[in-house]
């Protein structure tokens, strides 16, 4: 593995995608990308006694869907690498305990599973690990009690805030394999901070920091939007994406609107009413599990990257009136014939 400029790991050893998992809630299933998804559930508490015990069996699930598609048994894995929304990571920790997995518990907000991305095939790149499990899980009931407030208040969210995806996604990545698809890149972005005081904004709080990791990337890279088939970012919403584009054109990157998508603009429809769009860590890591890579394996795009975003507060530095910082990894997932 090499660096380029500043922030950018250069995979020299890529790691295979061997496999990759999408899990999907009831509306969720009910936007345009429900036929990517490998599984939409009926029933969002999935016969458990809470939400959050609910998020961890999705989870769990996931997990052993793509190691079931790989043939690899969960003792063969080397690292689980995840994250979600919740306090002390509970969704993916305990889905760890009860998959028996070594685990390296991750928390970059929205951006968890880029960010597990990032490091796990820096990894197996730099030849530490020979496979590494990459998830993150984000449930909208266990989200509103952790974050908002619980379901039980009906309380009315404004028309900047966005929905958080009841959604889970995983990829399998390993040093040897004959999948179609590698991660050659990733970028460790900086906390960007410009003073959004609004904790439901996530789009604006989110944005620059999406800019800043986009443009280290391409400047570490020497490449431009048009080296891309798509850029996916995650998960800004309708609102954030076209904060993005303001950036990029007042900073003089070009940026093709048709080749910036924005994972949780894309989840829902806007007749659903989720307002802005999609958040969640389930949000990119689904979208990317699912449409993103089955769309890669296709042929349908040859080498994509995906920017996701994440805005690091908490129910007490929003309650003593802190602003809300964002935070972007992003990963360049290719097809290799």
């Amino acid at each position: 593995m090499s660096r380029a400029g500043q922030q950018t790991f250069l995979y020299d050893r890529p790691p295979a995608v061997l496999a990759h998992t999408s899990v999907a809630g009831p509306k969720e299933g009910d936007g345009p990308l429900s036929e990517w998804f490998d599984t939409v559930l009926e029933d969002d508490l999935l016969s458990q006694k809470s939400w959050e015990l609910a998020e961890m069996e999705m989870v769990r699930r996931c997990v052993l869907d793509a190691l079931n598609r790989a043939q690899l048994p969960s003792d063969a894995v080397q690292a689980m690498l995840g994250g979600d929304l919740n306090n002390q990571i509970i969704a993916s920790s305990f889905a760890a305990r009860t998959l028996g997995m070594p685990f390296i518990g991750l928390y970059g907000a929205c951006s968890t599973f880029v960010q597990a991305l990032v490091i796990g095939a820096a990894l197996i790149s730099g030849g530490y690990l020979e496979n590494a499990v990459c998830t993150a899980s984000s449930h909208f009931c266990t989200a509103e009690r952790q974050f908002r407030f619980p379901l039980e208040l009906g309380t009315q969210r404004p028309p900047q805030a966005s929905r958080t995806a009841t959604a889970c996604g995983c990829a399998l990545l390993a040093a040897q394999g004959d999948a179609p698809l590698r991660v050659t890149a990733g970028t460790v972005g900086r906390i960007i901070d410009l003073n959004i005081t609004d904790a439901n904004h996530m789009g604006a709080a989110m944005a620059p920091a999406v800019f800043d990791c986009l443009s280290a990337h391409l400047s570490d890279t020497g490449r431009t939007a048009e080296d891309f088939d798509l850029i996916a970012t995650g998960d800004l919403g309708w609102i954030g994406r076209d904060l993005l584009l303001e950036l990029c054109a007042a900073a003089g990157v070009a940026m093709p609107p048709d080749k910036l998508i924005d994972c949780g603009a894309s989840l829902f429809y806007q007749e659903q009413d989720t307002h802005a769009g999609g958040s969640g860590c389930g949000c990119v890591a689904s979208v990317s599990c699912g449409w993103l890579m089955k769309r890669l394996e296709r042929g349908e795009l040859n080498r994509v990257l995906i920017v996701g975003s994440g805005a690091m507060f908490s129910p007490t530095s929003s309650q003593q009136a802190q602003s809300v910082p964002g935070i972007a990894y992003a990963a360049c997932v290719e097809r290799k014939d």
